[in-house]
């Protein structure tokens, strides 16, 4: 076998892997984006936590096969580059989503999570998604708020009695002597 396609199979094994373990995919096209952004895209991406690949779409067909992006397949057209989120399902859209904001030549094609493609309009949607730390967060004040109300429930007779007493006493003059 020549290095080239080992060189392929290696590149379809890598994104195969990624792909079997990642919570969402997006597929943008970059088309007219120089070295030096495409490298700025790729640090961002990086510091999210995304995993991004410029493949062939050949071979890009072939490395999701058989995992949850396979409905990706046919949006594979032109020159795309792939980005996958591993820990948060939105990290994927919200990179692509703030580098298109400076950059208008980065347009995203597809994306997918669990399974299911979305079109490029939902990508505001995808990237819109809270992060873990925000769901844990939300989370735990859902499970707070009823604790909290119950507290000042018991504690509100008590506070009104009190209330009560110190008006009453401020009511009443001292005798005068």
């Amino acid at each position: 076998m020549s290095a080239h396609v080992e060189a392929k199979q290696a590149v379809v094994a890598e994104v195969a892997e990624v792909a079997k373990s990642a919570q969402s995919a997006v597929a943008a096209e970059y088309r007219g984006l120089t070295v030096a952004e495409m490298t700025k895209f790729r640090v961002a991406a990086r510091k999210a936590g995304v995993y991004v690949r410029v493949v062939k779409n050949t071979l890009a067909r072939r490395a999701i096969e058989g995992t949850s992006f396979e409905c990706m397949k046919g949006s594979l057209k032109g020159p795309l580059v792939l980005a996958f989120s591993r820990e948060d399902p939105g990290a994927a859209a919200r990179v692509v989503k703030g580098f298109a904001k400076e950059h208008d030549k980065l347009k995203t094609v597809a994306l997918s999570i669990g399974g299911e493609l979305y079109p490029a309009s939902d990508l505001d949607r995808v990237a819109s998604l809270p992060t873990l730390d925000e769901a844990r967060t939300s989370f735990v004040r859902v499970l707070n708020a009823p604790m909290s109300q119950l507290v000042r429930l018991l504690a509100e007779p008590a506070s009104m009695l009190a209330r009560t007493l110190k008006a009453r006493s401020e009511q009443q003059a001292p005798p005068a002597q």
